[in-house]
């Protein structure tokens, strides 16, 4: 499978292998402002190595331009890294890690097990995303633990502030709330 990336995604530059958790954040966070000054959603993911620090997955809500609701942020960087590592698990490949401007919704809690993947980092919280009208569905609470009893880590509240202004942004330019 092949999803088609934006083509101003590689005028954001990935921060450099082995940054810190903080760089990796902020530029899931600038691929979310990116998609929004280009009518895309204000969401964004990355997945990176554990151990290299490179870059082998991105991914920005596509749902609205390409008129598929399955392709949130989480599941658009999961496919793209899963292709480039060649495996349909990424813990075929290594360790990873997949990074997300806001939690994931009902749809990516329940993707992200399956993709291989062994730390989640968020930004956003759920109450954030559903202040500016976005539905999250049915999650678990705490949603977390679901995926920590299958051995995933999970970090909330990575420049938490910085996502939330993406978030509000959107909202103020008008954007449309798919499944509000």
């Amino acid at each position: 499978m092949h999803i088609e990336l934006p083509s101003w995604i590689d005028d954001v530059v990935p921060p450099p292998s082995g940054a810190l958790r903080e760089q990796r954040m902020r530029f899931v966070i600038e691929l979310a402002q990116y998609s929004v000054r280009h009518g895309g959603g204000p969401f964004a993911a990355a997945i990176f190595n554990i151990e290299s620090g490179e870059c082998v997955g991105r991914g920005v809500n596509l749902v609205h331009i390409l008129q598929c609701s399955m392709l949130h942020a989480e599941v658009v960087a999961i496919v793209e890294a899963e292709r480039v590592v060649g495996a349909y698990s990424l813990s075929q490949r290594g360790r990873f890690e997949l990074y997300s401007s806001a939690e994931p919704c009902a749809m990516c809690l329940g993707a992200i097990p399956w993709s291989g993947v062994q730390r989640l980092v968020c930004a956003a919280r759920d109450e954030d995303i559903r202040a500016i009208g976005f539905d999250e569905g049915m999650k678990p609470q705490p949603w977390s633990e679901a995926l920590t009893s299958r051995g995933i880590d999970v970090v909330v509240d990575v420049l938490r502030a910085e996502a939330v202004e993406v978030l509000v942004s959107y909202k103020a330019v008008g954007g449309i709330m798919y499944n509000g």
